[in-house]
C-alpha cells in the first residue's frame, strides 16, 4: 500500500479484483462502479465510473463517523475494505473466485462475493444495490425471488444478473439502516446457481482464491529492492489474462480519457499483440510459464493460413472485427465524452508489432524447451520475416497508432529491425542457421537505413520519423531491444535529448508535437519508466532511482497505476489499471535488482 497517498485528491482510486475470466473495479469506500459480466468485454452491470448517475453500483452508505481503510491481502487480489469509528468495526472482503479443481480445470465463475465480517461493535450502514446492465442502456428492475434478488432488463438484449446473500432481502433492496450482528455475504452472479449458496460456501471459496493467489505468487522470485512492487503489478498482469484463450488485455475498462473533457477515449478491453508480447515476456522473466505459452497458442490460433496477415489487435476470444461505437446517453468519465465501446485501430498498419511478437517468440524458445511448439511457430517466424520484408519501408502508424497520417516511424522501422534479427536467432537456435544467412543482408539494410535517416544532427538524436525534429519516447527502446548499445554515443544523446525536451515535472510526454486530436496534455506512464530505465543504464543510476521512487508515489493507495498521469496535479487518467504502466515498473525494477546483485 502507498502510505503517502493522499485520498482526497480526485484519483482512480481503485482496486481490482478478478478471476481472469472478468474483473471489477472497487472504489476506496468499497462502491464496486465498474463491472462487466460474464466476460471482460461484456457489458457493464455496474458503470458508475463512466455516468455517476445513470451507471449504477453497489455502494456501502455509513454515517461520518467511519473511517475506511483498504488494503489487499498479502500475495492476492482480495481486496479487504475496513470501516471502523472506534466503538464498531467491519470489514468488506471482495473477490472473485478463482482456483483449481482436482481435475486440474480452474473454477472462475462470473460472480462477485463481498464477505461482510463483523469485527467490534455494532456496526450500522445501508445499501444502494443499483445495478444497470447492458451498460445501462434501458431500465434494470430488481426483483425479490425466494432464493435471490434477480435483475432484469427488457430490450432487445434481454440479460439478468442474480444476487444471493444472507441479509434480509427486502432491507437489502429498499436500502433500509442494517446493524450487523455476525457474519453476512452476497454473491452477485451472473448465472442462476443450481444449488443453494450459503455463508459457508462464500467462506470455503473465500479461502481456496487466497491459497490459489498465494500460491501463484509462491512461484514469483523474491527480490531484494521493489518486491512488494514487482508482486502487485505481477498480480495485475495476471489479472488482465483471459485464461480461456490466452488473450492478455491492455487494461480493463473503456474511456476513461487521457485528459479530463477531451476526447481521447479509448476501449482497451482487448488483446492489442505488441502489449500482450511485452507483458508475456516480462512475465516470463518472472518464471511464470503457463501465461507464455496460452499466449502463444492464442497466436497460434489467430493465424489458421500460412499467407493470413496478423491484426495489431483481435479480441478476446480472437474476434476480428472490433467495430467502434459511441454511447451517446453516457456522459462519461468525469464529463468526457466520447464513451466508446470497439475499437477502429484494429484495421490499422503498425509494422513495430512484428519485431515484438518475433521477440517474444525468441524469448519463448530460449526458455522453453517444447519441439513440438517450436515447429509451429517456425511457420510464423517464416511468416513474419515474409511481412517484414515486404512493408518495412512503407509508412505506417506507429505504435502511438495515429488515426490519420502515415509515417516512416523511427520506432517502427526498429522493431522490423528486431523483427529479423531475431528471426535470424531463431533459425540459428533451432535449425542450424539454414535461413539465418539469407536473411543477414536484409537484417544489415534496415539497420543501415535507420542509422542514416533517424538521426537528426540538429537535434543530435534519432527522431520520431524521418525527415523530422520532433522527438518520441519510443525511440529509447532502441537500447532494450539491441538494436543499439548502452555505451553507443548516439543512444546517449538521444536519452539526454529526450529528456531534455519531453520530461516535465518528473513525468514525460509520449510526443509533443500535434497529432489527430490536438497536442498531447498528460503524460504517458509507460515513458516515465522507460526513461529512468535509460538513465539508469547509461550510468545516471541515482538520478534513476531517485525519479523512479518519485513516479511509485503517483501510483494510487493499492499501488495501481493507469495510463496515464496529469502533470500538475498527478492524479491518474487513462484506461485502468494499465498493462503498459505495470510491465514497464516490472522490467525497470528487476533491471535495478540485477545490477544491485551485481555488485
Amino acid at each position: 500500500m502507498n502510505p503517502e497517498y493522499d485520498f482526497h485528491k480526485p484519483n482512480l482510486n481503485y482496486g481490482i479484483v478478478g478471476n481472469c475470466k472478468s474483473a471489477a473495479l472497487i472504489n476506496s469506500d468499497a462502491s464496486i462502479d465498474w463491472c462487466c459480466l460474464p466476460n471482460f468485454d461484456s457489458p457493464s452491470v455496474f458503470a458508475h465510473i463512466l455516468d455517476d448517475e445513470i451507471g449504477g453500483h453497489f455502494k456501502i452508505i455509513c454515517d461520518k463517523s467511519y473511517k475506511i481503510t483498504q488494503n489487499y491481502s498479502d500475495n492476492t487480489c482480495i481486496l479487504i475494505t475496513n470501516f471502523s469509528n472506534n466503538r464498531d468495526e467491519f470489514e468488506i472482503i471482495d473477490f472473485m473466485p478463482r482456483y483449481q479443481k482436482e481435475s486440474g480445470t480452474f473454477y472462475s465463475p462470473p460472480e462477485i462475493i463481498r464477505i461482510f465480517k463483523l469485527l467490534k461493535g455494532e456496526p450500522r450502514f445501508k445499501i444502494l444495490y443499483d445495478p444497470r446492465l447492458e451498460y445501462s442502456n434501458g431500465i434494470t428492475n430488481n426483483y425479490i425471488k425466494e432464493r435471490f434478488i434477480v435483475s432484469v432488463i427488457d430490450h432487445e438484449n434481454h440479460d439478468t444478473l442474480y444476487l444471493y446473500t444472507s441479509f434480509n432481502k427486502k432491507k437489502f433492496l429498499s436500502g433500509t439502516e442494517i446493524i450487523l450482528d455476525k457474519d453476512h455475504f452476497v454473491n452477485i452472479s451472473y448465472h442462476e446457481k443450481i444449488k443453494f449458496f450459503e455463508i459457508d460456501d462464500a467462506l470455503f471459496e473465500f479461502d481456496k482464491t487466497k491459497v490459489y493467489w498465494r500460491n501463484w505468487c509462491s512461484k514469483t522470485p523474491t527480490f531484494k529492492l521493489y518486491n512488494d512492487e514487482i508482486i502487485r503489478s505481477a498480480i495485475t498482469l495476471k489479472l488482465l489474462t483471459y485464461e480461456k484463450t490466452g488473450a492478455v488485455l491492455a487494461a480493463a475498462t473503456t474511456s476513461i480519457p487521457e485528459t479530463i473533457g477531451e476526447v481521447r477515449n479509448w476501449d482497451y478491453r482487448f488483446c492489442w499483440i505488441r502489449d500482450s508480447s511485452m507483458v508475456i515476456k516480462v512475465v516470463a522473466k518472472l518464471g511464470h510459464k503457463k501465461i507464455v505459452k496460452d499466449f502463444i497458442k492464442y497466436i497460434l490460433n489467430l493465424i489458421p493460413e500460412k499467407n493470413e496477415k496478423l491484426q495489431i489487435m483481435y479480441g478476446i476470444n480472437g474476434e476480428k472485427n472490433l467495430t467502434e461505437k459511441t454511447l451517446d446517453y453516457l456522459k462519461g468519465y468525469m464529463g468526457s465524452k466520447p464513451v466508446r465501446i470497439g475499437n477502429a485501430a484494429y484495421i490499422q498498419k503498425q509494422n513495430d508489432m512484428y519485431g515484438i511478437l518475433m521477440d517474444a517468440i525468441h524469448f519463448q524458445i530460449i526458455k522453453f524447451d517444447d519441439d513440438d511448439i517450436h515447429q509451429e511457430l517456425w511457420s510464423i517466424v517464416k511468416s513474419i520475416v515474409w511481412v517484414v520484408a515486404n512493408n518495412w519501408k512503407l509508412p505506417d502508424k506507429g505504435i502511438w497508432e495515429y488515426r490519420n497520417e502515415d509515417k516512416h516511424f523511427t520506432f517502427s522501422k526498429v522493431l522490423c529491425w528486431v523483427a529479423i534479427d531475431r528471426a535470424i536467432k531463431v533459425s540459428e537456435l533451432i535449425q542450424n542457421g539454414v535461413s539465418a544467412k539469407k536473411w543477414e543482408p536484409l537484417r544489415k539494410e534496415i539497420f543501415d537505413d535507420i542509422m542514416k535517416n533517424a538521426w537528426n544532427e540538429k537535434k543530435e538524436a534519432f527522431t520520431q520519423s524521418y525527415d523530422s525534429e520532433h522527438l518520441d519516447a519510443s525511440v529509447l527502446l532502441m537500447e532494450p531491444y539491441g538494436f543499439v548499445d548502452k555505451k553507443n554515443q548516439k543512444y546517449i544523446k538521444t536519452v539526454k535529448a529526450i529528456e531534455r525536451d519531453l520530461l516535465k515535472d518528473g513525468l514525460m510526454f509520449r510526443y509533443k508535437n500535434v497529432d489527430d486530436f490536438g497536442s498531447p496534455s498528460s503524460s504517458f506512464t509507460v515513458c516515465s519508466f522507460w526513461l529512468i530505465d535509460s538513465l539508469f543504464k547509461i550510468g545516471e543510476e541515482k538520478k534513476a532511482i531517485k525519479m523512479f521512487d518519485k513516479l511509485l508515489k503517483y501510483s494510487n493507495h493499492l499501488n495501481l497505476f493507469s495510463e496515464d498521469i496529469d502533470f500538475k496535479s498527478k492524479r491518474m487518467l487513462g484506461n485502468f489499471p494499465q498493462a503498459y504502466s505495470h510491465l514497464a515498473l516490472i522490467d525497470t525494477a528487476l533491471n535495478f535488482n540485477l545490477k544491485s546483485n551485481q555488485k
